[in-house]
């Protein structure tokens, strides 16, 4: 191909356009495949297996473009028009329906099914997820996990220690965060190491989500807080919710009787100095 200048347009107003053009593809790319990774890693894999939904590895074979298009817009939508195939996908989820993402368009959906493509091509796709090992875990890779959960070894990538925000069962008293829940019964909510895995590789949450997304925590921080998590379920015992109630039922129980026997001990004193303030006002008090 050949490019000509028009008479009075100089290359300096060229180029910035022909690099446009020729860098479209690949921001376009990267933009879905950050996407990608923020927003459908906690539940999907490309070639990594089942997670909460389906390995999308192929997932092109198995209905049609336009159909994955409405789909990934509003999954709730199909769902709910009976679709066969997106019945037996939420069958297959344990009832769980894929919530619809903040952000999706049909041009974005476009670029997701080209990204999954793509990557379903690859003998080795960099959304297999982390895999996780199968074997009994290690005291000390456990010791390593609550040392991880509770800050005292700084995360690779500078991210919050998950105490900031979270406690567990072994921590007692009122030790850790509130701002989210707690995670006693992570491992089992999530269903074991593998969907635990997936989701501390990408917290989808409204809050962890861009916190995580700039500081993520490394493969080698993800092993021993899985081994945490799991020898925190397996423990038995409740989270510490209903300790936490019972905490503040008994200082709101303290607290009304500290005011009562403030009540009883003042009472005379208020009395009388009631009475020596009617006595002077009455003038009886100098007689």
């Amino acid at each position: 191909m050949r490019l000509s200048l028009q008479p009075g347009r100089s290359w300096t107003r060229t180029l910035p356009g022909l690099c446009l053009l020729v860098l479209a593809p690949t921001l376009m790319g990267q933009e879905a495949a950050d996407f990608f990774r923020q927003n459908c890693t906690s539940c999907h894999t490309i070639g990594g297996g089942r997670l909460t939904g389906p390995d999308l590895k192929g997932v092109a074979q198995r209905a049609d473009r336009d159909w994955f298009v409405r789909f990934l817009v509003n999954p709730q939508a199909v769902v709910d028009r009976g679709d066969p195939y997106a019945q037996k996908i939420v069958q297959e989820a344990r009832g769980v329906v894929m919530p619809t993402i903040s952000g999706m368009t049909p041009a974005r959906a476009e670029a997701l099914l080209d990204l999954i493509d793509a990557e379903s091509k690859l003998d080795k796709s960099q959304f297999m997820g982390v895999q996780i090992t199968d074997r009994p875990f290690t005291a000390a890779e456990i010791q390593a996990g609550r040392q991880i959960f509770r800050g005292e070894h700084a995360l690779k990538n500078k991210g919050p220690a998950c105490i900031s925000c979270h406690t567990a069962r072994d921590l007692g008293g009122l030790s850790g965060g509130q701002l989210g829940p707690d995670l006693t019964r992570a491992f089992e909510r999530l269903e074991g190491r593998k969907t635990l895995a997936a989701w501390l590789s990408a917290p989808a949450t409204p809050t962890m989500a861009p916190i995580f997304k700039k500081h993520p925590l490394d493969s080698e921080e993800i092993l021993p807080l899985i081994a945490y998590l799991e020898n925190q379920a397996a423990g038995g015992g409740e989270d510490m919710s209903s300790g936490k109630l019972t905490f503040l039922l008994i200082g709101l129980g303290g607290a009304g009787l500290m005011l009562v026997l403030f009540d009883l001990a003042w009472r005379t004193r208020f009395r009388s100095v009631r009475k020596q303030l009617v006595l002077s006002s009455t003038g009886r008090g100098e007689e």
